[in-house]
């Protein structure tokens, strides 16, 4: 049974750092794509950055880049976000997501986690 699984999300005042991570389990994903989304309430689920499972092709959405950073690490089988200068904008429920092609679209992939809920107070 495929299962992805969120820590790390918190509190933390503006200008703060959080650092997410998602294990996976229950198949290999060798030839996937790693993505974290979030859900801020009453908005649609965005796409935040990807990374593939080999470790290479990094991609951002424009509002996070130079602000958060996405990895793998290979010790625990898992994806991390780091996430530096937060702003109460970034407060939403962030998701790990597993699929086969790089995309901003949610519904384009296949496994996905329940979700850490990330606040900023200002």
């Amino acid at each position: 049974q495929v299962q992805l699984v969120e820590s790390g999300g918190g509190l933390v005042q503006a200008g703060g750092s959080l650092r997410l991570s998602c294990e996976a389990s229950g198949r290999t994903f060798s030839g996937y794509v790693m993505a974290w989304f979030r859900q801020a309430p009453g908005k649609e689920r965005e796409f935040v950055a990807a990374i593939r499972w080999s470790g290479g092709g990094l991609f951002y959405e424009d509002s996070v880049k130079g602000r958060l950073t996405i990895s793998r690490d290979r010790t625990k089988n898992a994806v991390d976000l780091q996430m530096n200068s937060l702003k109460p904008e970034d407060t939403a429920v962030y998701y790990c997501a597993a699929g086969l092609v790089v995309s901003k679209t949610w519904s384009r992939y296949d496994y996905w986690g329940r979700g850490t809920q990330v606040t900023v107070s200002s």
